[in-house]
């Protein structure tokens, strides 16, 4: 039996103008277009607080669901599976992060995006979803490396690479050996990387997640749940790292400086503005000679990416002039 049976969903006009203006989901979703290429979807369909039909933000299963529909309809992504206990993220902030680094590289190459492969991103952490390379290649048509600390991440992301044809020769996923190292490990002495991007772990700890997730589901369903499960999953390395993103962030920076000219943009999301403080004195102490943040508001929640380099403004336009001549197309 068709699930397009009569099936009126209500229209939300908002447009969420916080998003990044290119992002695709800026305007509602398209929640018929999401159920005729995902019938499964409609099950987890009911009405927000609003009144405007939805789905339940705090089931993992449902914002899979969601996810899997959205990557097919808007991104092209005809495969997207991994185990239930990874990360499931949600692809609007993610695209925002990528939609921001595009500017970026635009800033530095007189108002054009370079587009195409001779543009290439390290994903620090890229788990089993893949999901900063997918939107990357989808949108600018870059090329990525992913590495993580988790075999078995590597193994899904490497299926999901496989599975889809937009991805092939696109993406190549490494095991990062070390859980102390970044870059080190990754990168070769002969690579050139144009970005650098991370999503580092939030929590200190196992239990600090645990309240953290039930903070989010009491707020996105009004229920005081003692152990809930985690909305967007998400496997211990994916989410909690001794010392939190600050620490993190900080053994990153730090391993940045060996790679000084091996990458023209490093950057990370820093979720706590409390730490930028700490952030910012780091790089100042490794000698990083620009430093920059860039706010991002997705949903409820305002987070920024921190960026920096190690280049000189001469050797910046040296670096854009040598690798982005020939690939440089404006996007509107």
């Amino acid at each position: 039996m068709s699930t397009e049976k009569n099936i009126e969903i209500k229209k939300n006009p908002g447009i969420k103008t916080n998003l990044h203006p290119r992002n695709k989901n800026r305007e509602p979703y398209d929640i018929n277009a999401l159920i005729r290429i995902n019938p499964e979807l409609v099950t987890f369909i009911k009405p927000n607080k609003y009144g405007v039909d939805s789905i339940d933000f705090s089931d993992a299963t449902a914002v899979r669901i969601l996810n899997k529909s959205i990557l097919d309809y808007y991104y092209k992504i005809d495969y997207w599976e991994f185990p239930n206990e990874n990360l499931s993220p949600p692809i609007p902030g993610r695209a925002d992060y990528i939609h921001y680094m595009a500017d970026l590289l635009c800033e530095n190459n007189f108002g054009v995006i370079p587009l195409g492969d001779k543009i290439t991103c390290l994903d620090i952490g890229v788990g089993a979803s893949c999901i900063y390379p997918i939107i990357g290649v989808a949108e600018y048509n870059w090329k990525f490396i992913g590495s993580d600390i988790d075999t078995k991440s590597i193994e899904w992301a490497n299926k999901i690479v496989n599975c889809n044809s937009l991805l092939k020769n696109r993406v190549e996923c490494r095991l990062q050996t070390n859980p102390n190292n970044f870059f080190t490990g990754i990168i070769s002495p002969e690579e050139k990387f144009d970005i650098s991007i991370c999503n580092p772990p939030f929590h200190s700890s196992v239990q600090d997640a645990q309240e953290g997730t039930r903070r989010k589901v009491k707020n996105l369903s009004g229920e005081d749940v003692i152990t809930p499960i985690l909305n967007f999953a998400g496997v211990s390395s994916e989410l909690v790292y001794d010392g939190g993103e600050y620490e993190f962030i900080q053994k990153m920076i730090r391993d940045s400086k060996d790679f000084a000219k091996s990458c023209y943009w490093f950057s990370t999301l820093v979720s706590k503005q409390s730490n930028l403080k700490g952030i910012y004195n780091s790089l100042e102490k490794f000698d990083a000679t620009h430093i920059g943040t860039k706010p991002m508001g997705t949903g409820n929640k305002s987070t920024r990416i921190v960026i920096w380099t190690f280049l000189s403004k001469e050797e910046r336009k040296v670096w854009a002039k040598s690798r982005w001549r020939g690939s440089l197309s404006i996007i509107s």
